[in-house]
């Protein structure tokens, strides 16, 4: 794949380890597509479901996908715009011994608190970058995993229920949660300069806040 747009600037070949995308619905989707197309050849992606009609408005399926496994879809996907990408294809999430780059995309708070905890002192983490949206707000949380303190941050930032994130989020008159292309396209790239920031050796931010439709931003380092 011809990196000649960017690879000044951002070198893929320089990644000396793999990338592990847990969870492909909205935002594991969207962040698969881009780091593919920045030229990221080796990604492990986790995820058990299958798509559904509703799927279609904000990840990147498409309507003849509906009824099949996520993870063959995207690498169907993905390996028509890079025919040279490694994907490597995992169900369900369950405490696999993992390294590298760890992006946390899946829907509930506890799972993914779950899943840091576990990989709390694994020293082969690089770093973790953990998405999460609502409707035009979303969040973006990043680790330095060599960081005793960075980590600490990104842990503690999951110090709730999946209840008490369910009462918070918008949803419909037939309680249908609420969610737009928009904020799910910008939290995932937003998520993905942090990423390529810190490959680049810069600082990690460690939240990332954004409301898509009043165009407020903010990033904070701890």
């Amino acid at each position: 794949m011809n990196l000649n747009k960017h690879i000044d600037f951002f070198d893929p070949s320089n990644l000396d380890c793999a990338i592990h995308i847990i969870g492909c619905g909205a935002i594991g989707s969207r962040i698969a597509e881009i780091l593919v197309r920045l030229g990221c050849t080796k990604i492990h992606l986790w995820d058990f479901d299958t798509v559904s009609p509703h799927n279609i408005t904000n990840q990147l399926f498409r309507s003849i996908d509906i009824g099949k496994p996520k993870v063959n879809c995207l690498v169907e996907m993905l390996t028509q715009i890079n025919p040279m990408v490694e994907l490597i294809q995992h169900g369900k999430y369950e405490k696999q011994n993992i390294s590298g780059y760890v992006f946390l995309c899946v829907d509930s708070i506890d799972l993914r608190r779950e899943i840091a905890t576990h990989l709390k002192t694994n020293p082969y983490v690089k770093a973790m970058f953990d998405a999460r949206m609502r409707l035009t707000d979303a969040q973006s949380y990043g680790a330095d995993w060599s960081d005793k303190e960075s980590k600490e941050a990104f842990l503690n930032s999951m110090q709730f229920s999946s209840d008490e994130a369910k009462e918070a989020t918008p949803v419909s008159a037939c309680g249908t949660t609420l969610s737009v292309l928009p904020t799910v396209a910008t939290i995932a790239s937003l998520t993905v300069s942090n990423f390529i920031n810190f490959t680049l050796g810069k600082e990690i931010q460690s939240i990332i806040l954004l409301d898509a439709f009043s165009y407020d931003l903010n990033a904070f380092k701890m």
